[in-house]
């Protein structure tokens, strides 16, 4: 299993991903490998290599790909988890390959508009406490998978749960 983390620590918004490879791999599991920390991002201008490396590393990986994203306002703070791949670079008008066996997707702030201007003014206290969930839901997570028991699902509506508030 590879957790592929995905943004930059240049913007507040976008170090979600980097924030959360770096928690991870402080945690020293040995059930994933990580890539995209605080140390060594995974970004737009490095994502295609970086998928490159895993496939070539591994055989048949199973790649969670995590990432922010921007939405409506009264979505800031919900975390994603959807079966398929994630389409990375999308709230900020990139075209970047899709990546991922399943995806988990961290909603920092509001899209539509100067989403560069948008992901720069976060709310660091915010991307930290989500990074923060999302690490220790992903180490239960594969703990639970490796160990052979189903993790416990939060009740509300699938793949959409609430985090925080601003």
């Amino acid at each position: 299993m590879v957790i592929l983390c995905i943004g930059t620590d240049r913007s507040t918004g976008d170090s979600l991903g980097p924030l959360i490879g770096s928690k991870l791999q402080a945690a020293g599991s040995t059930l994933f490998q990580v890539y995209g920390t605080l140390e060594k991002p995974v970004h737009a201008v490095n994502l295609e290599e970086t998928t490159g490396e895993i496939h070539r590393r591994f055989h048949r990986p199973y790649i969670v790909a995590v990432d922010a994203c921007l939405g409506k306002a009264e979505s800031i703070g919900y975390i994603s988890i959807k079966s398929g791949p994630l389409q990375p670079g999308t709230g900020v008008n990139k075209s970047l390959p899709a990546v991922g066996n399943l995806h988990v997707v961290g909603v920092v702030n509001v899209g539509g508009f100067m989403e560069y201007l948008v992901l720069q003014n976060t709310r660091l206290n915010l991307v930290m406490q989500m990074a923060e969930v999302i690490s220790d839901g992903l180490l239960q997570g594969c703990r639970a998978f490796f160990s052979g028991h189903s993790p416990v699902m939060a009740e509300g509506k699938p793949g959409l749960t609430p985090v925080f508030s601003e």
